[in-house]
């Protein structure tokens, strides 16, 4: 029986990290993950079911995801061989790591943000170099490009619209490092589909410009589907690392036909859109809340004794996020807009909560 110190074997730059945290906690009401309060619509899963029956499921999936990419390069007017399918935008995050930084190098981004940039970074034995926004969530370009330039990273990601913030940076301030910064800039658009912004024109004028989006936002978050769209120079590169069928035949199948068949999901979209811009008028008509502005499908806002409200909330079966531990973000709470009920629930468990002396 072998008893080895495995505390030994694995690498210190491991050992540091902390797990990305998902409460796992049984609610009702789901207002904690970014996810879509609503699955595809029946007509489209009618028709998925009959060709779902047609797979082969013994078979390896198509490596190069063609007939996906082509899609997808069809809806954003690019070429396919500027597209890139990963199993979740996070893989192709870490295969863009891979491909342009020795461990040492720098990475940068605005802080708050998306965790995993500094999370996969460190695990590679990359300095990530956060760069703090400013009271309104944003920066300018100056400021950005002042704190980035000692420590001359190879790659920045931009979160836009920023999660967990969920407003969209200044696009000019971005559009100025775009034209000035000569290393990777990564545009982190997730949430494009509630924002409506986007760099993907920049793409024709600077080929050091990678988009990446994901499906997880509008419906498919099951599925674990991101694609990015770059230079066909990138893309070539990120398929010598990009693992063999990193997109099962199901994830291809159903994201092909989702997004050929998008004005159903276009319905959702807007749903989403018009209770988002509801829901952040009720949370600032509530005193004790701060509601930040919201370019994306969830809200942040902030209350004193946000940790009492959230176990409150929690306890009373609605489940946000809790954002208390990133120093930036102390009483801060993170609500994914749901359905008009689900949406209805929250604001009323909050109210109740926040009349509760338990909360003052």
């Amino acid at each position: 029986m072998s008893n080895i110190d495995l505390e030994s074997k694995v690498r210190p730059a491991i050992k540091k990290l902390k797990a990305y945290h998902v409460d796992a906690i049984d609610c009702e009401v789901q207002l904690h993950a970014n996810e879509s309060p609503y699955p595809p619509p029946p007509e489209l899963l009618h028709s998925l079911g009959i060709q779902l029956g047609d797979l082969e499921l013994n078979r390896y999936p198509d490596p190069a995801c063609l007939a996906l990419r082509e899609t997808i390069a069809k809806r954003i007017g690019l070429a396919a061989n500027q597209i890139v399918v990963g199993n979740g935008s996070d893989e192709l995050i870490q295969i863009l790591l891979q491909i342009f930084c020795e461990s040492g190098d720098c990475v940068a981004f605005p802080d708050p943000t998306f965790a995993m940039y500094s999370i996969i970074a460190q695990s590679m034995g990359v300095e990530p170099l956060a760069v703090p926004l400013d009271e309104n969530w944003d920066f300018t370009a100056d400021f950005f490009l002042k704190n980035i330039a000692p420590k001359n990273p190879k790659i920045l990601f931009f979160s836009y619209p920023n999660n967990p913030t969920g407003n969209c940076f200044s696009a000019d301030a971005i559009q100025e490092i775009v034209e000035n910064f000569p290393g990777i800039i990564v545009l982190d658009e997730a949430y494009q589909d509630f924002s409506r912004k986007t760099f993907v024109a920049e793409m024709a004028r600077h080929n050091n410009l990678v988009v990446l989006r994901s499906l997880s936002k509008i419906g498919l978050a099951g599925l674990r589907v991101g694609y990015g769209a770059a230079h066909p120079y990138i893309v070539e590169n990120i398929n010598k690392v990009r693992l063999p069928y990193n997109s099962n035949s199901v994830s291809q199948i159903i994201s092909e036909k989702l997004l050929a068949n998008f004005s159903m999901i276009e319905t959702q979209i807007e749903a989403i859109t018009k209770e988002r811009d509801r829901l952040m008028t009720a949370l600032a008509e509530i005193p004790e809340v701060t509601v930040f502005p919201s370019d994306s499908n969830f809200i942040l806002f902030r209350v004193k004794e946000a940790d009492a409200l959230f176990k409150t909330l929690t306890d009373r079966g609605v489940l946000i996020r809790n954002l208390g531990s990133h120093p930036r973000l102390t009483g801060c709470l993170r609500v994914t807009v749901g359905t008009r009920e689900e949406n209805d629930r929250f604001l009323s468990q909050m109210k109740l909560a926040l009349a509760d002396p338990a909360n003052a």
